[in-house]
């Protein structure tokens, strides 16, 4: 199998750490590529017409694109049991959206920053982004630590990129600063092989 990767994308981060915790690594050919909305650069846009990464080919030929569908095939094909059965993998699936959410709102805060020329950002464009994220974490802070305490499962292994790439890109924002519980869980899950494996280049 071909992933096409990026070092800084907190999505293929997922991917990867999935696939470290699957044990499948070494069945991955690492190829990197990768663009903005402004241009579509190393991409792999005949595999992935939308032109992001992460982008998976398989043995066959055909190609898999978004990181969830990605990390549920790969869990499904070493049988890795990282998406939980019964009532547990709802909480599963909808933690991984609420974190993919936070990355989401976090990655436009930089394109506005980075690909936007400065007369013409707009500040409360990002200020209404960041609501986005303190809303989640303040969810996760109130309702989910007990969830977060339970066996590993794609959920976690989403939020914990998704926190990674905070201290990445917005570090100066300080999520941890109300959030003391969230806080000592990501530095526990930080601690894992395979998010220290997977850790990006600094900014």
């Amino acid at each position: 199998m071909t992933l096409y990767f990026s070092h800084s994308s907190p999505y293929v981060r997922k991917v990867m750490v999935l696939a470290h915790e699957a044990k499948l690594v070494e069945k991955l050919e690492i190829v990197t590529g990768s663009g903005t909305p402004l241009d579509a650069g190393s991409a792999p846009i005949e595999a992935n017409p939308l032109g992001k990464v992460p982008t998976l080919t398989r043995v066959d030929g055909a190609a898999l694109y978004d990181s969830r569908v990605i990390c549920q095939y790969l869990d499904a094909r070493a049988n890795a049991g990282l998406y939980p059965d019964g009532a547990r993998r709802w909480d599963a699936l909808t933690l991984e959206a609420t974190a993919d959410g936070i990355l989401d709102a976090a990655l436009l805060m930089v394109y506005e920053a980075r690909l936007r020329p400065e007369e013409i950002r707009f500040a409360p464009f990002v200020e209404g982004q960041w609501d986005k994220i303190d809303r989640a974490l303040d969810v996760i802070e109130a309702r989910w630590m007990a969830y977060l305490a339970g066996p590993l499962c794609i959920g976690q292994i989403a939020l914990g990129c998704a926190l990674g790439y905070l201290d990445l890109r917005h570090t100066a924002r300080g999520w941890r600063a109300t959030r003391p519980a969230l806080a000592q869980w990501d530095a526990r899950f930080a601690a894992r092989d395979s998010m220290r494996a997977t850790q990006p280049p600094p900014a």
